[in-house]
């Protein structure tokens, strides 16, 4: 039988809840779509998951099968060490002999013909993991900056909401590990990548309702899709809107491009006009971000219309409704005038 692989985003790769007595687990969550690149939603999802030692083709030192069900965004939320266990332990792995990577087989109907498969280096979690066993096994262990970890650091870390609390816990600023939902980097966090200390963050404020072109009807080829291609996008408009007519009223790339947003003591100016993607990821943590937003002074998100960064012709762009229920893509004149969500990437 051939597999497919297709396309899955991870919103919040690999976090985890460490517990004082065994098992420990490991929060993994993903978005699901199918072939057609459409989200698999309210559906049982099939999953196989292997822990590998070495390399991403290396030895199965755990491997176990779940079957959790995606909610209305296709978010599928489980902890690796709860499933069915095919093989080895969990708590039995050596995290000293790494390095680790995470293998997730998945089939979208909810059996075991796993179509969708990535792998992925474990990074920060063997550390944490190791904490409670490497006093015994490292006879240099009681020399490290990692001996002072107590108990009630790492149920702080678990519970953290921004990174105050971690640099409040004494861990080095370079080394701090965001989550979605945090609100840090000038706006709150609506996407990391799998070292956990980059991604993207979405501002707290709507920006009032913008034009998507300068006045001029034209084609600008602002054609890139995903995460931080809205940075090329807006990059590409301006130019092209300067040279296909530009009346001198605001428009929505312009208008991104000119923010700055002061939190604390820092300016941020590098905002740019987010894709339909960067919109969708929004839209699949609605709540959190909503109530992030709300919670530092910023605006609910509105669930009329924003503009995305896409152009769809020389008359219509792309505009994203967002919604706590999901998130659906309109073909909207350029003159139309919507709010607009500037994003960032950190």
């Amino acid at each position: 039988m051939n597999k497919r692989i297709l396309n899955t985003a991870i919103l919040l790769l690999l976090a985890f809840n460490l517990f004082s007595q065994a098992p420990q687990k490991m929060s993994y969550q993903a978005v699901i779509r199918n072939a057609s690149n459409t989200l698999v939603t309210n559906q049982n999802i099939g999953m196989l998951v292997s822990i590998l030692q070495g390399s991403p083709g290396g030895t199965v030192t755990y491997q176990e099968t779940q079957t959790p069900t995606s909610n209305i965004n296709g978010l599928v939320s489980i902890e690796i060490g709860a499933g069915t266990v095919v093989s080895g332990t969990f708590s039995g792995i050596d995290w000293s002999a790494g390095p680790y990577f995470v293998k997730t087989e998945t089939d979208p109907a909810g059996g075991t013909n796993y179509t969708i498969t990535g792998t992925t280096q474990l990074l920060s979690v063997p550390y944490a993991l190791h904490a409670n066993s490497a006093n015994e096994n490292d006879p240099v262990f009681g020399a490290s900056v990692a001996s002072g970890i107590t108990a009630i650091d790492t149920a702080n870390w678990n519970n953290h909401t921004d990174s105050t609390d971690i640099a409040g816990m004494g861990y080095v600023a370079g080394l701090v590990k965001y989550e979605v939902g945090d609100f840090a980097q000038g706006g709150v966090v609506c996407y990391v990548d799998e070292s956990g200390q980059h991604g993207l963050v979405v501002a707290k404020n709507d920006i009032p309702t913008v034009r998507w072109f300068a006045g001029t009807y034209g084609k600008t080829r602002a054609d890139g899709n995903g995460i931080y291609a809205g940075a090329a996008n807006t990059t590409i408009i301006i130019p092209a809107q300067i040279s296909i007519g530009d009346d001198g009223n605001p428009y929505a790339a312009a208008t991104c491009n000119e923010l700055q947003i002061t939190e604390g003591t820092v300016t941020y100016s590098d905002w740019y006009l987010p894709t339909k993607a960067e919109l969708e990821l929004i839209g699949a943590n609605y709540t959190i971000i909503d109530a992030t937003a709300t919670a530092n002074g910023g605006t609910n998100l509105l669930t009329s219309p924003y503009w995305s960064s896409n152009e769809a012709n020389n008359t219509d762009a792309n505009a994203v409704v967002i919604t706590p229920g999901g998130t659906s893509i309109l073909t909207i004149n350029k003159a139309a005038t919507f709010e607009i969500r500037a994003v960032r990437r950190f």
